[in-house]
């Protein structure tokens, strides 16, 4: 019989640390060899047993593993450099000089134009022009007073707002002055003033159908950015569709809403906003037809719906007649196509009259011209205190304020339904009903579009134009039948020169180029506007001689 011998198989402390670690267990294995050449073969794998997490104690300790006092003890950082404190001074503040005491009226030219430059900013462009800005004084009726004494015609109630023109009505006046010297202000949800109610009320009375619930808030982009925040809010869903020539405001949101150019400055912090065409697209036809492009952009859409999910699409948002993008007046059956397509897929209609609303187009609000077509929320804002005051306003209809009546609104301002502009905007509502101003845009319309024609006819840089109401704008080209350039691209040297001959001709226009808009105050004559056509087609020519020769 072969001699066996014994001998017991160890790991090295290290190594019975490195398996424990991994919660395993090391017991010695004593084996048996049947001869010396087997004692001295190379050991067999040491047999490992799980135990305990409770071992990874001794691994990960305050004081280090134990044995090692330098592994896997408390970890030391690296502590931050020592921060210095800011030196700028602001504990005293400067003083402020004599001449602010002095009456408004009373500062030269050189005094308005060096504050200027030092410490007023621009918006939207660059700041460097401001110290170029005319300087007005004075208003009366549908013109401006600069402080040398040139007169001007406000060709555009500047940004469509100034609808009665620099002659305030008195009661206006009054009212105002009155709210300021009984209750200047009221936190909205704290307590409520009689001229809210009345507003509201007065509101649910003259708007069509059954809108019955308002807010107020300070402008047309707080407005719209309600608006998007009732639709989610009331759906669940989040996605808002938005044309592509479109502007919503200057807010993050109304911006992501937005399509114009001017979106591309806050797109990135807006999100659930999903574009769609116009049925007049800038670089191509839906058909050569009114009829053909309805059918078309609306088939295109309800395409656009099935694919995004009717179920994950909060409300379409669009301006009733697009504005700022060149007073596009939609097709025939194209509003009427989209408020159909809204109650087929049970999604809500925003419809944004921040600027057309209040008798622009010839009637009270701008959906009214379309058959059928009622908004579940309304807004508008420029004409609602004919710029007199900063107040916009929502309109839902019934079944939407019924909602909100039990379930939280999610949206607020500090200045929501503040007392004066309400008070500004109750009277200004009153005038424009008492002198039927909506009538009287409609009575000019055809006067809008002959002399609009005529500029057509007459001058080669206008390619084309638009009209309704007291609401339209000329598209401006160059050579070759192309736009004079893009909205978002710098003037050439003809913009420019158009520019300076409006202001020589005494007109004071909303110029985006290639869009040169038609909106003068809701108050002017015939005589006046024709007076006002006169001077554009002077200033014209300055542009068809630079392009043309």
């Amino acid at each position: 019989s072969r001699a066996k011998s014994t001998a017991a198989v160890f790991l090295s402390p290290p190594a019975q640390l490195m398996i424990r670690a991994r919660g395993l267990a090391v017991r010695p294995v004593v084996r048996s060899f049947s001869t010396e050449a087997e004692a001295v073969a190379p050991a067999a794998k040491p047999v490992l047993q799980r135990r305990p997490s409770a071992n990874f104690a001794q691994l990960s300790r305050t004081d280090g593993a134990i044995g090692f006092p330098n592994v896997n003890a408390r970890y030391v950082p690296d502590e931050h450099s020592h921060l210095t404190a800011p030196a700028t001074q602001n504990t005293v503040c400067g003083t402020a000089s004599e001449s602010h005491w002095d009456p408004l009226g009373s500062w030269s030219e050189s005094q308005i134009r060096d504050a200027a430059e030092k410490n007023v900013m621009l918006t939207w462009g660059a700041t460097g022009p401001v110290k170029d800005l005319p300087i007005f004084t004075h208003g009366e009726g549908v013109h401006l007073f600069d402080q040398a004494g040139n007169k001007y015609l406000d060709w555009t109630s500047q940004a469509v707002c100034t609808n009665f023109g620099y002659t305030v009505p008195e009661a206006v006046t009054k009212a105002m002055v009155k709210q300021m010297e009984t209750l200047p202000y009221m936190y909205g949800g704290m307590g409520m003033v009689e001229v809210r109610a009345r507003l509201a009320n007065l509101l649910s009375e003259i708007c069509p159908a059954d809108i019955s619930g308002f807010l107020f808030p300070c402008g047309g982009a707080e407005a719209n950015e309600a608006a998007v925040r009732i639709a989610r809010r009331f759906t669940g869903k989040t996605k808002i569709m938005t044309q592509y020539r479109s502007y919503h405001g200057g807010s993050a949101s109304t911006l992501g809403a937005t399509g114009d150019f001017r979106r591309w400055f806050a797109e990135a912090g807006s999100s659930g906003f999903v574009k769609i065409f116009n049925p007049q697209p800038l670089g191509f036809s839906w058909g050569s037809t009114d009829e053909t492009a309805t059918r078309r952009s609306l088939q295109a859409l309800e395409e656009q719906i099935q694919m995004e999910g009717p179920n994950t699409i909060a409300a379409i948002m669009l301006e009733t007649i697009v504005g700022a993008n060149g007073a596009l007046v939609p097709p025939a059956g194209y509003l009427e196509g989209i408020r159909a397509l809204c109650d087929k897929y049970k999604i809500l209609l925003i419809l944004d009259e921040v600027m057309v609303g209040f008798g622009r187009t010839g009637e009270l609000f701008a959906f009214q011209h379309f058959p059928g077509v009622v908004p579940d929320i309304l807004t508008s804002a420029k004409g609602l205190s004919a710029g007199l005051a900063p107040i916009a306003m929502v309109g839902l209809r019934q079944h939407l304020k019924d909602w909100f009546h039990t379930n939280a609104l999610g949206w607020g301002a500090t200045y929501q339904a503040h007392p004066v502009s309400m008070a500004c905007a109750y009277e200004c509502i009153k005038h424009l009903v008492d002198h039927d101003y909506p009538s009287k845009a409609k009575a000019l319309q055809p006067v809008m579009v002959e002399e609009l024609q005529e500029l057509v006819d007459k001058h080669r840089c206008v390619k084309q134009a638009r009209a309704i109401g007291l609401f339209g704008c000329l598209d401006l080209q160059r050579r070759h039948g192309r736009l004079v350039q893009r909205l978002e691209e710098a003037n050439p040297e003809a913009v420019r020169e158009l520019r300076l001959a409006l202001r020589a001709n005494g007109l004071l226009a909303l110029f985006r180029p290639p869009l040169l808009h038609c909106a003068p105050p809701l108050v002017i004559t015939e005589e006046e506007l024709r007076d006002g056509f006169r001077r554009l087609s002077k200033s014209l020519e300055v542009m068809d001689r630079k392009i043309w020769g």
